[in-house]
């Protein structure tokens, strides 16, 4: 019995192992399986968490699963999609294009990649891109399902289209486009750029030099490229290199920005304005022509002051040589130191008379407006002196009183007394016979830090607004003799000059006044009045 008893000992033993051994692993399963249970949850969680639509399919099409993104990207409920087949709701182009792909493609390799356009709920159509991958049986190899992750890629889709019709339009525009790297080379032109500078289409780099010109070229070494890297951009005028020579051009140079833009690439933009510059320079010489036309016109009407200028030097002339004259005849032995007074008087009048020939031939001569520094009074002092055998005829006093502390103005100085001889005649007309004129004042004052305007006021019946609105009008006049190009031309000079004509707006008192305004010289600063 007590062997028995041993043996029962020994087996209950065991069995007690056992169970304990199979407690341990039981105990092992279940923290495995809660550790299965918590990465099923955690992946659930992720499927369900991502903006991306993760879907599960049958070989169909059939939505089998869909996570919550569907909410978000389509407008469906997960729930709405499921049993619907997803080839219900392919744009039907894209459809047919994923149907005549081969069937190895997405059954038989088991790894494809689409996009495509999906329906939303409220009928418009998202751009996808979907990853997919199908499951089969590893015993049978029969498809279980396909499993797919879907993006939405809408914005880039369209980003590319726009990139793609960027693209089309910098190649086919008549503009020379350049894309050059941080070396000064350019690894990419348009079909106009390539057509005149003989670029390859092979992409081959080639260096700066052979787009513009050596001059062009400083430009851009010096001014472009500084401004560019501390502003982001530039615009104005250089020279490219053409097969019959430099072809002027307005050019936009840009930095490259953004996402994947190498920060020194730049775009250069390069427009031919050829035939703009034949035009402005056809322009500017009608306006030439047109202007000295006026001032010939102008010359006749200060014939009568011509006259008195050439008449009072010849007097005296005439008077200084004839009491000469006399005084050799008196005493033909007289020495010649006796005759020196009326000499020199008749060389200083020989003199203000050449003056003044020079003067008017001056004033009447063809020629280009070329702005340069110059002082305002100056050109004052001889327009008013053209005008002045008017203004006494016509018994109106000329004043003007020009601060020595202006700058000198940019300008030319045969265009700009034209243009006051302009005003300085019309003021007179005004005035003339209107009751209480009396004067006509020149005024000029510092405008601006880098501008000086000049006024003309007169005390007549002044200028209604529906006449202002026309004043500057070619043929536009008041007058029953006038051309009407006067101010309009006057208007074109000022302008070409850099500078500006106007009415000024009425201050109450008779009257109109003219105010044209000019670009003072470069680094002239008001100068500090005295104590």
């Amino acid at each position: 019995m007590a062997g028995g008893d041993d043996t029962l000992r020994a087996r209950l033993a065991e069995l007690e192992a056992r169970c304990a051994a199979l407690a341990a692993e039981k105990a092992t399963l279940e923290v495995r399986i809660a550790a299965l249970d918590e990465e099923k949850r955690h992946y659930r969680w992720l499927a369900e968490s991502t903006t991306d639509l993760i879907s599960r399919h049958a070989r169909d099409g059939t939505f089998l699963y869909a996570s919550q993104a569907a909410r978000d990207l389509l407008g469906y409920e997960p729930e709405e999609l499921i049993g619907v087949s997803a080839y219900d709701l392919f744009h039907p182009s894209d459809l047919a294009d994923l149907l005549n792909k081969s069937p190895r493609v997405y059954y038989h390799d088991g790894f494809y990649q689409q996009t495509y356009r999906f329906r939303a709920k409220a009928g418009h159509y998202v751009w996808f891109e979907t990853t997919s991958r199908t499951r089969r049986d590893p015993a049978s190899g029969e498809l279980l399902d396909i499993l797919c992750v879907s993006r939405d890629v809408s914005r880039r889709i369209r980003a590319e289209a726009n990139r793609e019709r960027l693209a089309r339009v910098v190649e086919s525009t008549t503009d020379y486009v350049l894309f050059v790297d941080g070396d000064e080379r350019i690894f990419t032109s348009n079909e106009a750029a390539r057509r005149l500078l003989g670029l390859p289409r092979d992409g081959q780099r080639v260096c700066l030099e052979r787009a513009y010109t050596a001059e062009s070229l400083a430009v851009l070494r010096e001014i472009v490229l500084p401004a560019v890297a501390r502003y982001g951009s530039w615009s104005g005028e250089l020279a490219m290199r053409g097969p019959k020579g430099p072809v002027p051009v307005l050019s936009v140079v840009l930095a490259h920005h953004g996402p994947g833009a190498e920060p020194d690439h730049l775009s250069l933009l390069n427009r031919d304005i050829s035939l703009r510059q034949a035009a402005e320079a056809q322009a500017r010489r009608h306006q030439e022509q047109i202007a000295h036309a006026n001032r010939l016109a102008t010359t006749g009407e200060l014939a009568s002051n011509i006259a008195h200028e050439l008449n009072q030097p010849l007097g005296a002339i005439a008077n200084y040589t004839s009491g000469a004259l006399m005084q050799l005849a008196a005493d033909p032995g007289r020495p010649a130191g006796d005759l020196e007074l009326p000499l020199s008087r008749i060389n200083d009048q020989v003199q203000r008379l050449a003056e003044r020939l020079r003067h008017i031939r001056h004033f009447v001569r063809k020629g280009q407006t070329r702005p340069r520094p110059v002082v305002l009074l100056e050109v004052v002092d001889a327009a008013c002196r053209l005008c002045e055998w008017q203004y006494q005829q016509g018994g109106i006093a000329l004043e003007h009183e020009l601060p020595e502390t202006l700058p000198r103005v940019l300008a030319d100085p045969v265009a700009l007394e034209q243009v006051l001889v302009n005003l300085l005649l019309n003021a007179l007309e005004a005035s003339r016979g209107w009751p209480g004129a009396t004067r006509v004042a020149i005024r000029a004052h510092r405008s601006g830090p880098r501008e000086v305007t000049v006024t003309v006021s007169d005390q007549g019946p002044g200028i209604d607004a529906a006449q202002a609105e026309r004043l500057f009008t070619p043929f536009h006049t008041t007058r029953p003799d006038g051309l009407g190009m006067g101010l309009a031309i006057s208007h074109s000079l000022m302008e070409a000059m850099g500078g500006s004509l106007a009415l000024a707006p009425p201050d109450g008192s008779d009257g109109a006044t003219f105010a044209g305004t000019l670009q003072a010289e470069p680094g002239t600063l008001p100068r500090p009045r005295p104590d």
